[in-house]
């Protein structure tokens, strides 16, 4: 019988997960990851430790729950709010997964000597003919999870179990209310985990204790059309909020931190040819050859549907990406993710700069 370390979140996914687990016949253990608790005894909405406990009572499993505050402080929260100060759009699921919650995982089924760690994300590990492991896409591309998981490593991905990929939401649902689940009905959570109550502007600006400074909107030509309340406020696409009355309508183009400014412009303005990524990541291949150029499909966020595009290596060790047709609304500190043609994660990296 295989062992298996289950991450409870305290949500219908992971508990689905770990009961599917045991009825298949594995030695399920669940564990809950306490990465963030608020001044006044906030929870992460990652880790609701007694809505888990009593999905892993439910399930007749045992549960235990494992201190990762300063794991998640250090290699999440600070990374979040440095990008926002730096006019950068952060994406801190993608960096919690590979450097919180799979590596304080592998390190607890060492521990418990657990042969694999399992999750509810709605993806599949698969392993393809060139020996690597790689992440393909859901079934049911709405709840589809595999942008976020694309710097999981190799080492990673080998002890990894998913079982939820081929699944809908519902279903999961259905399967969570006939094992008589009391989490088969809970909401799903769509805020950042870690900023528990008002928005993450406020969150930045607390943690930090640094002082927001207003500064100038400006328009493409450079020229001030208006004042802004704090670079942290704002994204590369967003039309709402900006408290502007100019007769037509803008969208942020650009953040920029040195000066301060926010720049505007229309909504034609938001579309580019290219973008350059850093901080990479491969899975399906080891890397890319300064030479070779790959055809994939690109998502530059996670709700976006993708486009095809050409990726390749340059001299400064960035990948390029060189898109078929322009995209809208780039932020730099968002992923890119490279998928094949058969769903399947090759790799990606943080969006340095639009080109």
């Amino acid at each position: 019988m295989k062992k298996v370390i289950v991450g409870m979140s305290g949500g219908v996914d992971s508990a689905v997960t770990a009961y599917l687990l045991k009825a298949a016949g594995f030695d399920v253990t669940g564990i809950t990851l306490r990465t963030w608790l608020g001044a006044k005894g906030e929870e992460s909405r990652c880790c609701e430790i007694s809505d888990a406990m009593q999905a892993a009572q439910q399930i007749g499993i045992p549960y235990y729950v494992q201190n990762c505050v300063a794991c998640f402080r250090e290699t999440v929260v600070k990374p979040f709010t440095s990008a926002y100060l730096q006019g950068r759009t952060p994406n801190p699921c993608v960096d919690c997964n590979r450097f919180v919650k799979w590596e304080q995982m592998l390190l607890a089924a060492e521990r418990m000597r657990a042969d694999y760690v399992a999750t509810g994300h709605y993806a599949s590990v698969i392993r393809l003919p060139n020996g690597r492991f790689t992440v393909r896409k859901a079934y049911f591309s709405n709840k589809d999870q595999a942008y976020m998981l694309y710097r999981l490593t190799q080492e990673q991905l080998a002890r990894t179990l998913m079982p939820l990929g081929r699944l809908s939401k519902e279903e999961v649902r259905q399967i969570a209310a006939k094992a008589g689940l009391s989490v088969a009905h809970k909401k799903d959570s769509q805020e950042i985990c870690f900023v528990a109550r008002g928005g993450y502007a406020d969150y930045i600006a607390d943690e930090t204790n640094t002082e927001i400074l207003p500064g100038n909107f400006v328009d493409r030509q450079g020229r001030i059309v208006g004042r802004h309340k704090g670079i942290i406020h704002y994204t590369v696409g967003q039309r709402k909020g900006l408290g502007l009355a100019l007769g037509h309508p803008v969208y942020v183009k650009a953040v920029n931190a040195v000066r301060n400014e926010v720049v505007l412009g229309d909504e034609q303005s938001l579309y580019c040819n290219g973008i350059l990524c850093g901080e990479l990541n491969f899975m399906s291949v080891p890397d890319i050859g300064l030479t070779e150029k790959l055809r994939a499909t690109v998502k530059i966020r996670y709700r976006h549907q993708g486009e095809t595009a050409i990726i390749c290596r340059d001299a400064a060790g960035t990948v390029r990406v060189i898109f078929d047709k322009p995209v809208k609304a780039v932020a730099p500190g968002q992923s890119a993710v490279f998928y094949d043609a058969d769903n399947c994660v090759i790799g990606g990296g943080k969006i340095e700069a639009v080109i």
